[in-house]
């Protein structure tokens, strides 16, 4: 009842409003330009085939190193940006 945020004292959190949103042209977009999609597997790389403009591949956090590697080759045959394409890499593979 009492609350700072709800009264709107200087200083405070100030509450959540539809206002604070994003441009609808800009939302869910990253920093590099891209749209992020999430990839659990190779073959989901083929949807991404006309689209390597405008969407990035993120590779999901429970895929093993191995099939990160199929991923990370295959991204690169069709020229697709993997934002994190180094996680799960060995040192003795990346020389």
């Amino acid at each position: 009842i009492d609350g700072r945020v709800r009264r709107k004292f200087k200083g405070s959190t100030i509450i959540p409003n539809i206002g604070y949103g994003s441009d609808k042209k800009t939302r869910f977009r990253l920093k590099n330009g891209f749209y992020k999609f999430l990839v659990q597997s190779p073959a989901d790389l083929e949807m991404l085939l006309m689209h390597n403009e405008k969407y990035c591949v993120e590779i999901a956090h429970n895929i093993g190193a191995k099939k990160r590697k199929e991923i990370v080759e295959r991204a690169d045959q069709l020229r697709l940006h993997v934002t994190n394409r180094f996680a799960r890499l060995r040192a003795e593979e990346n020389e």
